[in-house]
């Protein structure tokens, strides 16, 4: 990618996210690694392949990928171009860790509610003193992820 790749990392005031990170990557590869974090990926264009858990998975178009606190993945372009992303880094206790193991599972979400409750997240934490119309959003998204992941501990099933 001419000009090398962009990128903007920030911690936003808002309570639960440890940091937002929004990226264009061209010929960029992850090694593995791990966050202490759960990591909400939007990817806005191109795709990205990474494995997670031994199994090969994928990251693109309206997918919502969730990413669980340390387990170990990697990431590269999955097409010529790279791939631009956007990134929640949330704080561990917004989901309990018992949604690890259906994380691993199934990390690619499709539900367009849930992508656009993300991406207006996204939007409004880069706009100073729009935090508290991000914070309602981040939580409602965070209820979306549960239910999604079948917690029924949290819906009161």
């Amino acid at each position: 990618m001419p000009g090398g790749p962009q990128i903007r990392a920030w911690r936003p005031p808002l309570d639960g996210v440890a940091e937002v990170l929004h990226a264009r990557f061209g010929e960029h590869a992850y090694p593995m690694h791990a966050h202490d974090t759960w990591t909400v990926l939007l990817v806005d264009d191109g795709a990205v392949r990474y494995d997670l858990d031994r199994h090969e998975r994928g990251a693109f178009g309206d997918l919502v990928t969730l990413l669980p606190p340390r387990v170990p993945h990697n990431g590269t372009a999955a097409r010529p171009g790279g791939f631009r992303k956007r990134v929640l880094y949330l704080e561990p206790a917004l989901l309990p860790p018992r949604l690890i193991g259906a994380a691993v599972d199934t990390p690619a979400i499709t539900d367009e509610p849930l992508h656009r409750l993300v991406s207006s997240v996204h939007k409004l934490v880069r706009t100073p003193g729009d935090e508290a119309a991000a914070e309602g959003m981040l939580a409602l998204a965070v209820e979306r992820l549960r239910v999604r992941l079948g917690d029924r501990a949290e819906a009161g099933w």
